[in-house]
């Protein structure tokens, strides 16, 4: 899995949230799923942003499903538990830290994340390459430090199977580097230029699952 660490990209984060509020604040479920989520560092950071800005009002209704194949059982633990070593937090601002972390009491070089986060994530194993999504009716994916790994073939099949887990109208954000190809174009919308954040195309009368005539 490629390296990642909390408020890694958050600036992009920040973004994507921008456009996505506005789609889920009148929603009584809001739904995400991180897909390739390794120990949880990015799931938990867009908890937390997602917290920031919404309040714990409507913080209540988000459930976040980070994912991972885990073949080793490592993820699990870790993301089910919160805990991690206070020295690969340095990148998160101290208000932040002072807000939603806490110091393990056991052992004062770990710390946990609130209870309020780490009640929105939920871990699932899943294999990308299955191309089945975990569910269907997701109002964003997440899906930054995978997808290198893979072919362009099995690229192409996972945001296919991407686009038919999407709600209407859903959003998808991926690494910088990792632009859609041309026979995707009649499935996303890039909603800024500077940033890989897509948004499900409307579905027209014709138009098959995988978005062709």
């Amino acid at each position: 899995m490629a390296f990642t660490f909390f408020f890694r990209d958050a600036q992009t984060l920040n973004l994507a949230i921008d456009h996505f509020l506005p789609f889920v604040q009148s929603r009584r479920t809001i739904t995400i799923w991180s897909a390739g989520c390794a120990m949880g560092q990015e799931p938990y950071t867009f908890a937390i942003l997602l917290r920031e800005r919404m309040g714990p009002h409507l913080f209540r209704n988000v459930k976040i499903y980070a994912t991972d194949i885990d073949t080793y059982n490592q993820y699990v633990q870790i993301i089910g538990t919160g805990r991690y070593p206070e020295k690969d937090l340095q990148r998160i601002p101290p208000e932040i830290f002072q807000a939603y972390f806490r110091t393990d009491p056991t052992d004062p070089g770990y710390v946990y994340i609130s209870d309020e986060i780490r009640n929105a994530v939920e871990f699932k194993k899943h294999d990308l390459l299955t191309f089945e999504p975990i569910r269907t009716g997701i109002h964003m994916i997440i899906c930054k430090n995978v997808l290198l790994h893979f072919s362009a073939e099995e690229r192409l099949k996972v945001w296919k199977m991407f686009y038919n887990a999407l709600e209407q109208g859903g959003f998808m954000l991926h690494e910088h580097t990792q632009k859609l190809p041309d026979e995707l174009n009649g499935l996303f919308d890039q909603i800024v230029m500077n940033a890989q954040i897509f948004r499900k195309k409307e579905i027209y009368a014709g138009t098959k699952p995988d978005g062709t005539e």
